[in-house]
């Protein structure tokens, strides 16, 4: 084998080696505990909302076809005993009749918001359906967390409460809200036959991870249950969501949604209390309002309507781990293979630390392309999201073939004028223009997602997995040679301190226990780092 071939080679073999191990070893199952339930048992209620994809409750017009709810009362009845629904409008005033086509009790709700002429028809078709399928309907959820949003006032809201019981009879009539405005408004207390509280650890003001959410909802329950005493309380809605961004320790994942329900339902039972799970099916209109973290708290998938993990079973966080590991293979042949045809047309051979730069872009950004592909439909929401996302990806490949040309080229990077300024770029080798362009579309990506986690931060998602790649790569000829041209300054200045301080302030606002955030703090600071390196070698030349 000739020498030139050698180092290169070797450096391939091992880099493609290490992304093989490290996704063998990432994409393991990870062990659930034993099944809550009993060979044939089912859970005892479920949350149901009838939307897929493309339908939601802000549709002007939209009903819901019946068969579209059939079907899926067909597939919960295998699950479930019980579905709680949170009104009667868009087709949902057919749902007693097919709940008792298949076996199932209902939790009927019914919508309260500020529009009184929506609350009267909820109310009055909702009652109406409560006297004639008593055999199905076990109790009416009169308003679900409108006195969180603010829509109505407890007052008004023990009001109506009264008025449905009344009108219903010997059904049960409860309110549902989370468990904090249950007690900030205990006067509502003796208009419910019973407390129906939402326990969400994902969304408590103080975030609580998978591994404490078990306990942290039986603690609440009792909370409540000494709070309120002689009142049963039900557990409405409790959950965890499978995909979307960390909130301190608080992380999203399938394992992590199956062992949460795994530890609540097991609670429940050993506890012998009532309780909900939320919810049904994935909801993606959710997205819009809550973010990646909204669409992604169902038991079965929005799309194949399929169950996301079976009780007892071990999960997998990365089902696609083994594509991870081929995108991998085929980004390290990409990061060389550049390399090795940039390098021949050199006067003098690469030499050992250009091609350790190589690799290391290629560990890096081939390690993270896979699930960067992977995440990006999960994350992606509406036009202005797949841009935005696809555009990070895409820089994410440019990487792994911009900078190892640059690099074989003998070039190092160039400050951000020599892209930016035409008559700059004219007399600017190509190399040069590739550095100093991907510097730029780096520090505009890390930029744009900074601001985004800064400013607005509780639904938006740390796409870390799409900008290490490319930070790695504008790092990288660092550590190789200094930047050869002139004309860093202002631009550079200003884009380091920005990038210093998102670095700093949004790990610290998500606190260190979020390693998500803390992951993106490091990409700000690195890129950081990378433009002070271009501003350092300008002063000194």
């Amino acid at each position: 084998m000739p020498p030139a071939l050698r180092l290169p080679l070797v450096l391939a073999l091992v880099v493609a080696a290490a992304i093989a191990g490290l996704w063998t070893l990432i994409g393991r199952p990870v062990a659930m505990p034993a099944s809550p339930l009993a060979a044939g048992e089912k859970l005892p209620c479920v949350s149901y909302a009838p939307f897929r994809d493309g339908q939601s409750p802000f549709v002007k017009g939209l009903t819901i076809p019946e068969a579209q709810i059939d079907e899926d009362f067909a597939r919960l009845a295998k699950i479930t005993a019980c579905v709680r629904t949170y009104s009667i409008e868009m087709g949902l005033d057919k749902a007693p009749a097919l709940a008792r086509k298949h076996g199932l009790t209902m939790l009927l709700g019914v919508w309260l918001g500020p529009e009184a002429d929506r609350n009267r028809m909820e109310l009055d078709i909702g009652t109406r359906l409560a006297q004639e399928n008593r055999d199905v309907v076990k109790a009416v959820v009169v308003g679900n967390e409108v006195l969180l949003r603010g829509e109505m006032a407890a007052t008004e809201l023990g009001a109506v409460l009264r008025d449905v019981k009344r009108q219903v009879g010997d059904v049960p009539v409860t309110y549902a809200d989370v468990w904090e405005f249950w007690e900030r408004n205990k006067g509502l207390v003796p208009e419910v036959d019973f407390v129906t509280i939402h326990i969400l650890p994902y969304w408590e003001d103080l975030p609580v991870s998978a591994a404490d959410a078990g306990p942290h909802v039986d603690e609440i329950r009792q909370r409540m249950a000494e709070a309120f005493p002689g009142k049963e309380i039900l557990i409405g809605e409790s959950g965890w969501p499978s995909a979307g961004r960390m909130r301190e320790e608080a992380l999203p994942s399938p394992a992590n949604q199956a062992r949460v329900l795994h530890d609540v339902v097991a609670l429940a039972k050993r506890q012998g209390y009532r309780i909900n799970v939320i919810e049904a099916f994935d909801q993606p209109w959710k997205r819009r309002s809550e973010g990646t973290v909204g669409g992604h708290w169902g038991l079965l998938d929005a799309s194949d309507r399929a169950p996301k993990f079976a009780w007892g079973q071990p999960v997998a966080d990365f089902p696609h781990w083994r594509m991870n590991i081929v995108v991998g293979l085929a980004a390290t042949a990409l990061a060389f293979g550049v390399a090795f045809a940039a390098g021949r047309r050199r006067a003098e051979p690469m030499g050992r630390g250009d091609w350790l730069a190589v690799a290391f872009i290629a560990l890096v950004g081939g390690s993270t392309l896979g699930q960067a592909l992977a995440v990006l439909p999960v994350e992606s929401l509406g036009l202005v999201g797949w841009l935005r996302n696809g555009f990070f990806v895409l820089l994410s490949i440019a990487g792994l073939a911009v900078m190892p040309l640059v690099i074989a080229s003998g070039q190092g990077l160039a400050p951000l004028s020599v892209a930016l300024d035409g008559r700059r770029r004219a007399v600017s080798t190509l190399p040069a223009v590739a550095a100093s362009g991907l510097l730029a579309l780096a520090v505009v990506a890390v930029g744009m997602a900074a601001l985004e986690l800064v400013f607005d931060p509780r639904y938006k998602d740390f796409p870390v997995y799409a900008l290490t790649g490319v930070v790695a790569a504008i790092l990288a000829p660092t550590f190789v040679r200094r930047a050869e041209r002139e004309g860093a300054g202002l631009a550079e200045l200003v884009a380091l301190w920005g990038l210093v301080v998102a670095g700093i302030y949004v790990p610290l606002n998500e606190t260190l226990a979020n390693w998500q955030a803390a992951w993106f703090g490091l990409l700000c600071l690195l890129a950081a780092f990378t433009l002070w390196r271009v501003l350092a070698v300008q002063r000194k030349g």
